[in-house]
């Protein structure tokens, strides 16, 4: 197990990453509405109702009637910005700043946007194909995020990432390294663990997201790649190019 720290990947088109900065402030202002506004019963209520609860979506299960209710196919967005506690939110934060920025540099802006949604959605309904008389509802930003680690995959295998193992021991490693043993970890343990563990840690999800995410950007990966080095080329091409702050090598 490991959290990312730095990559040394820079950006080379965009100059921030607005995208993903705007997706990681609603994941930690939505956590502190439900952890400190709602809190308790009120929490547990709100997690119900917003996350994904496959029985539910199948219509083999009800929630109370007391219950604000929200279309239950809208779940399958709400459920990827709402987090159980502070440690969930952070570890899943953490993989999105470090990783998300260079998916977002060779998506732009709104290519990033729609591509995260649907790395998410389909995460959370491939959950809920695996488990479908689940009454345990389905949170957190893991399955989105999965698909951001195999896009970088595809992108930038060979770039170096700071990592820390075990919570313990800092190491410089090549991202392929890193994400192909994240994948490896996610399988083993779904394959090592009992259906209630399974359900409970979302193991499906996070296959399913990197899965999704892997295809889609295999598929565009020529076509990312062409809009990159257009751009790089207009920037060298704009007047005084080179001389101030080099657009292609803005690191964040």
């Amino acid at each position: 197990m490991f959290i990312p720290l730095h990559d040394d990947a820079p950006l080379r088109i965009i100059r921030f990453q607005l995208v993903n900065g705007a997706l990681i402030a609603v994941n930690v202002l939505v956590l502190l509405y439900s952890h400190l506004i709602l809190g308790g019963t009120s929490e547990e209520q709100f997690q119900m109702v917003t996350g994904i609860i496959p029985a539910v979506l199948y219509d083999r299960a009800t929630l109370p009637p007391d219950f604000v209710h929200i279309p239950e196919q809208l779940t399958l967005v709400t459920y990827m910005f709402v987090h159980a506690d502070w440690f969930h939110l952070l570890t899943n934060m953490l993989f999105l700043w470090v990783f998300g920025d260079n998916v977002e540099d060779a998506y732009g802006h709104v290519g990033y946007l729609v591509f995260y949604l649907f790395c998410g959605v389909a995460a959370g309904f491939i959950h809920a194909v695996m488990f479908p008389n689940s009454e345990m509802p389905l949170i957190g930003a893991s399955g989105a995020v999965s698909g951001v680690l195999a896009a970088y995959l595809v992108l930038l295998p060979r770039a170096r990432v700071w990592i820390l193992v075990l919570f313990r021991l800092p190491l410089r490693v090549p991202a392929a390294l890193a994400l192909i043993g994240w994948i490896v970890v996610q399988v083993v343990s779904l394959f090592a663990l009992t259906d209630d563990e399974s359900v409970s840690v979302a193991w499906w999800a996070h296959i399913g997201g990197f899965a999704i995410g892997l295809l889609i950007t295999l598929l565009l990966r020529s076509r990312l790649r062409e809009r990159l080095e257009s751009e790089l080329k207009v920037a060298s091409d704009l007047p005084n190019a080179g001389q101030g702050v080099d657009s292609a090598r803005v690191r964040h």
